[in-house]
């Protein structure tokens, strides 16, 4: 007999209403989607239950709410399991993963693990340990935001952002020209923002690195599941071929081929295992063509915003983890191989501003083939307001893109 399992969401993002739809159509089951305040992306939607937690972004409110959720719950399935949409919930799963490791039955990385990753200077010395290339860099703390810029090791132009662009103090932090990341050309254009910046309440660190030559679509991002026992289940790479451009998204992934590279697959793999990665993992990353490499920026401890992608190539997400973590079921690991896109905006979108013409005619016959997918249009869904929101959140990148795009293969 098959356990009964109750998935957990922590979150209410595309990522959140992403994993609820995978749940849904695997299982026919919703989850519990817990989160502080709801986000557009999951208003007005019956692909799950819905528990606001006052403040439950907050580390001591985290931990004992959150053990109270499981001990309610823990009798009434067999198995519990909870899958973190941002990357707060998933630090905070892994600070508390001792206290509640009883309750839950996936696993998540190690806070030693998760501090190696979040800190550049540790991050990119495992990426020296284990042969992969990754961007120069600068941790530059609020006092050398000035300074900084006369002794970088490398030349204009840079890439800044804040060393966490979700973290409250970030997002709350008001100044002119206030963005997700930075590309600047010129010492001049970067003095006048951190300027503004120090007029304002964040206090953070700041991640200043060289630009890597390339458009959208040199960008790639790769989605996977390491099981309970550390062991790759599965894989899947994605090339961008558009990124979104509004400042409060910039960077962020607006449509997705999915690609396949068996060597990229199994140095990463081999990685992953060696450093013992549990959970999933969003790596981040672009392929720098002078150089004919591939240049690791970040993994962040959940699966990515865009991770619908992976459906599409043939891999629901949700059930490699219920298949390890509820049934213990081992088939070694999924690379995915099929190709098709994933859009986060309209489809004139992605053909007025994709300039490589074989990538733009590559997205046009996969939709029109029907081999595409959208986190957010989920035919299930009944109702009418969240229909007009929905439509309203996609028409935006309209006006977003006419007010803001540039070619950053012109930088």
């Amino acid at each position: 007999m098959t356990a009964t399992f109750l998935p957990i969401i922590l979150g209410s993002d595309e990522n959140a209403y992403g994993a609820s739809r995978l749940f849904n159509d695997e299982y026919g089951i919703k989850p519990l989607l817990v989160c502080t305040r709801q986000l557009i992306p999951t208003l007005y939607s019956d692909r799950f239950t819905l528990r606001r937690v006052d403040d439950f972004d907050l580390d001591e409110v985290f931990s004992r709410e959150m053990k109270k959720i499981l001990e309610e719950f823990r009798d009434k399935y067999d198995k519990l399991i909870v899958v973190p949409c941002s990357d707060y919930y998933a630090a905070m799963l892994s600070r508390h993963q001792e206290e509640l490791s009883d309750l839950i039955a996936n696993r998540f990385i190690s806070e030693e693990l998760l501090d190696s990753l979040d800190t550049k200077d540790k991050f990119y010395a495992l990426c020296e340990k284990y042969g992969m290339d990754y961007p120069k860099t600068v941790v530059a703390s609020p006092e050398e935001r000035i300074s900084a810029v006369d002794t970088l090791p490398f030349d204009f132009p840079i890439v800044v952002k804040p060393e966490n662009s979700n973290a409250t103090d970030y997002l709350h932090a008001k100044f002119d020209g206030k963005k997700k990341v930075f590309f600047f050309d010129d010492k001049e254009s970067y003095l006048r923002v951190m300027e503004s910046m120090n007029r304002s309440d964040y206090k953070g660190k700041l991640i200043i690195q060289e630009f890597i030559e390339g458009g959208d679509d040199c960008m790639r991002v790769m989605n996977s599941y390491s099981g309970l026992d550390g062991k790759v289940r599965a894989m899947c790479l994605g090339q961008p071929i558009l990124e979104e451009y509004a400042p409060k998204t910039l960077g962020n992934y607006a449509a997705i081929i999915s690609r396949s590279d068996p060597d990229l697959y199994e140095k990463v793999k081999k990685f992953l295992e060696d450093v013992g990665y549990v959970g999933f993992s969003n790596i981040d990353m672009k392929y720098d063509r002078k150089n004919k490499r591939y240049v690791m920026f970040e993994i962040n401890p959940r699966l990515g915003r865009s991770s619908y992608y992976v459906r599409g190539a043939g891999i629901n997400m949700m059930k490699v983890l219920v298949d390890d973590a509820v049934c213990g079921k081992d088939d070694g690991c999924l690379f995915a191989g099929n190709t098709s896109i994933w859009l986060n905006v309209p489809k004139k979108v992605v053909y007025e501003y994709v300039k490589d013409e074989k990538l733009r005619e590559e997205a046009r016959a996969l939709i029109k083939a029907g081999k595409y997918s959208r986190t957010l249009d989920c035919p299930g869904e009944k109702s009418l307001k969240r229909f007009v929101w929905i439509k309203r959140y996609y028409m935006g990148q309209h006006n977003n893109f006419k007010r803001f795009f540039f070619d950053k293969d012109k930088i």
